[in-house]
């Protein structure tokens, strides 16, 4: 298993660092740093604080992911699915949710709200062509390799 260094800040006392619950998990979670309960209507959208700020290394990003469980137990989920934290933001950690699901959901402070996972980071070189290889699938796509 790789593992690197990140710097985590508080920038309210009582936020919680992020902390993976078990020793094979990927992702540590991400809970919300509230002063009120933030209430999450069908539909609605908010951004949760988490009273954090991060310092990854050079060539590292950090994924903020839906948890599972929050997913489909209550229908809370990320409106971006799947956030990039880049290696030279500085500001507060927040994690933009939705609600999904046909009733409210309390947001209370101390909730795991998002996991985060961090990964190394590969930069592309773009090279302009004026034709790509053949393959076997070409164009085909949404559904043409079957459901």
């Amino acid at each position: 298993m790789n593992k690197v260094t990140i710097k985590i800040t508080k920038i309210k006392e009582k936020a919680k660092i992020p902390e993976y619950q078990t020793d094979g998990a990927s992702g540590m979670d991400l809970c919300a740093c509230l002063e009120e309960d933030i209430l999450l209507e069908p539909l609605a959208r908010k951004l949760v604080p988490t009273g954090l700020k991060m310092e990854l290394p050079k060539g590292f990003e950090a994924q903020v992911r839906p948890r599972s469980g929050m997913s489909i137990k209550h229908g809370i989920t990320l409106v971006n699915c799947v956030g990039t934290i880049d290696e030279d933001y500085r500001g507060e950690l927040c994690v933009p949710v939705i609600n999904l699901s046909n009733e409210n959901y309390t947001v209370k402070n101390g909730d795991r709200i998002a996991q985060m996972v961090i990964a190394p980071v590969t930069k592309a070189e773009i090279e302009v062509c004026s034709e790509l290889s053949a393959t076997q699938r070409g164009a085909g796509g949404f559904g043409s390799t079957g459901y």
